[in-house]
């Protein structure tokens, strides 16, 4: 696989490798997910309004998530800066 950061932070979208962009799309979607839902519970758990118990659900839910996503880019051979896509005017993606 061609290693995305090739592209400058921009998607691949070669006819011959199309399916490496897109797996650096989906994966960048998955990551900027993940990346809101863990500032959502960083919110909960700063706001006082869980008990210990769901705090440390969502402690081990958050570090299985991260766990699965550095699985998943190795599996794809992507870097935490090829999920930083280039949005051109509007800056970086994360």
């Amino acid at each position: 696989m061609q290693p995305a950061n090739q592209t400058n932070g921009r998607i691949n979208l070669d006819p011959d490798s199309a399916e490496d962009g897109l797996a650096q799309l989906v994966m960048t979607v998955i990551e900027l997910l993940r990346q809101i839902v863990e500032r959502h519970a960083m919110r909960r758990v700063e706001g006082g309004t869980l008990t210990d118990e769901q705090v440390e659900d969502l402690g081990v839910a958050l570090m299985n998530l991260e766990e699965k996503m550095e699985e998943l880019k190795e599996v794809f051979g992507l870097d935490a800066e090829d999920l930083n896509i280039d949005l051109g005017p509007l800056g970086n993606l994360l």
